[in-house]
């Protein structure tokens, strides 16, 4: 397992030992989307001191759980997308329409009391739509690229870089979109007067949030980079 230092991306840090995203996830360190960004540099947006955190992930390294961890980087291009066609794409086809009935449910029967609700859902049909869009042409056209490059040794990885930069920046509009469930949402804390409907739909929202950070992060820090790098060689 590699060392950690202040240095070592945040991304290359769970791409290591991908345990290592609960500790990240804890102190609302984004690891997926802003994977490229130094532990300095990401600790230091969020005023926490790194010497620390790198303390906190040696810990949870040396625990028992983190050698049970699954890890993306040791499966091939082909198994990674299948993995990620399996367990992220089939739970957002799962959730994305729990979600949005909640959503629109809940901002019907309470915005009139708390207003951000009416936000919440605005906010959530652009991401439905979005992450319904962008896991169709991953499905239908990247993946099937990418189990091509690698049965090809790597050939046409070149033409493929436009495309994935395409989707590394409609995950950058995803974080942003769970970023401002977050801010509508007083970090998933219903009132106490919510319903139950209320309350599941804001649970729902913070699951999302954790799942797609774990989606997104495997493909921007493991599939993608992994597959440009077959070409290289």
């Amino acid at each position: 397992m590699n060392q950690i230092t202040v240095e070592t991306t945040v991304g290359e840090i769970v791409r290591s030992a991908p345990a290592r995203s609960r500790i990240f996830e804890s102190l609302g360190i984004d690891y997926c989307c802003g994977g490229k960004k130094p532990l300095a540099d990401a600790c230091r947006a969020k005023n926490l001191d790194a010497a620390t955190v790198v303390a906190m992930l040696a810990a949870l390294d040396a625990g028992p759980s983190a050698a049970a961890s699954s890890d993306p980087a040791a499966l091939s291009l082909s198994a990674l997308c299948d993995h990620i066609e399996q367990i992220h794409h089939g739970y957002l086809r799962e959730e994305l329409p729990r979600l949005d009935f909640m959503t629109r449910k809940v901002a019907a029967v309470h915005g009139d009391h708390e207003p951000r609700l009416r936000e919440v859902r605005e906010v959530f049909e652009s991401f439905n739509a979005a992450m319904s869009a962008h896991t169709q042409e991953e499905e239908e056209k990247i993946f099937p690229a990418i189990r091509q490059l690698e049965s090809a040794g790597g050939a046409g990885a070149a033409p493929l870089k436009g495309a994935l930069d395409k989707l590394e920046s409609e995950h950058d509009r995803a974080g942003a979109a769970l970023s401002r469930f977050r801010e509508l949402t007083d970090n998933y804390s219903p009132p106490e007067w919510a319903c139950n409907t209320f309350r599941a739909l804001y649970d729902g929202l913070a699951n999302l949030e954790q799942e797609t950070h774990q989606h997104v992060h495997k493909e921007n820090n493991v599939l993608f980079p992994r597959a440009l790098a077959s070409g290289a060689r």
